[in-house]
């Protein structure tokens, strides 16, 4: 296999370059908070944070950090224009309610179906740390998911059926990798778009089991 996995970086520009103008996006904890400095200049995205923020802006310059205002994940952002805070059960109201357009979660599992797998891995001595992933992968109107593809140890991370403990059932719409783009549809996965040098034979032998191109 002769191609170039996309860099976090890479990867948080082609899930914001999907998001569409005016759309209102909560930002899991992890490597989904990167798309928040990639949303494409001049669309405007309103991002919701589940510490309480809407209308979040991009991580601030080195040395410009405020540790007073931070995301979920208590990193340093910023605020654009017209931002607000409000309080935690009001931003849990919001994310439950049906009034965020998308979430971009990370996973340790989805299936083919779009079930997600993304709090608990099931392994003795490992912290579960669900936070508000249900609420947002059932409250949000589409769920992305952003992680590499494969594990440390090289197993799919895209499945059959997922092993580890469920976030939510058949919620994921999209699933966003360090090698592919997946859609979940009706009738299985679909292979949106590849890395460079990448074929589809060589996609679906990663994963393991059929992916209509």
């Amino acid at each position: 296999m002769t191609f170039q996995r996309r860099t976090k970086d890479q990867l948080a520009a082609r899930v914001a370059r999907d998001i569409p103008e005016g759309a209102y996006v909560n930002l899991g904890i992890g490597m989904p908070t990167l798309v928040a400095n990639h949303i494409p200049a001049g669309r405007e995205v309103i991002l919701q944070s589940e510490n309480g923020i809407l209308g979040m802006g991009p991580a601030p310059p080195k040395g410009e950090e405020d540790y007073d205002l931070i995301n979920a994940g208590k990193q340093p952002v910023t605020l654009l224009p017209g931002a607000s805070f409000f309080h935690h059960a009001d931003s849990f109201a919001m994310m439950r309610g049906g009034h965020l357009d998308i979430c971009v979660l990370g996973a340790f599992q989805v299936s083919e179906k779009g079930d997600l797998a993304n709090w608990h891995t099931g392994e003795p001595g490992a912290i579960p740390a669900v936070g508000g992933a249900m609420d947002l992968a059932t409250g949000a109107l589409q769920t992305w998911v952003m992680m590499d593809l494969l594990t440390r140890e090289g197993t799919s991370k895209v499945v059959r059926e997922c092993s580890y403990p469920l976030t939510g059932l058949a919620c994921v719409k999209r699933i966003y990798t360090d090698v592919a783009t997946l859609e979940v549809t009706a009738t299985g996965l679909h292979c949106i778009d590849r890395v460079d040098g990448l074929s589809h034979a060589e996609l679906v032998s990663m994963v393991g089991f059929d992916i209509a191109p």
